[in-house]
């Protein structure tokens, strides 16, 4: 019963894992072009309006 008892506490323990520094990058790239993004919107505002693109005249199917 002892020895199942040291199991348990061996499988309880949390694995030492070591982190790529190259995963912190990308989380720290992927934020700086939300927070980019963000102000964009922030700088441009709810009153800028783009224009829609002028409609096709031909059709799309060469038998119409």
């Amino acid at each position: 019963m002892a020895d199942d008892i040291q199991k348990a506490r061996a499988l309880l323990i949390a694995p030492i894992t070591v982190h790529s520094p190259w995963a912190a990058l990308g989380a720290a790239a992927l934020a700086a072009t939300a927070a980019v993004l963000m102000a964009g919107v922030m700088i441009l505002g709810p009153g800028i309006r783009f224009q829609d693109a002028p409609p096709v005249s031909q059709d799309l199917l060469p038998n119409g």
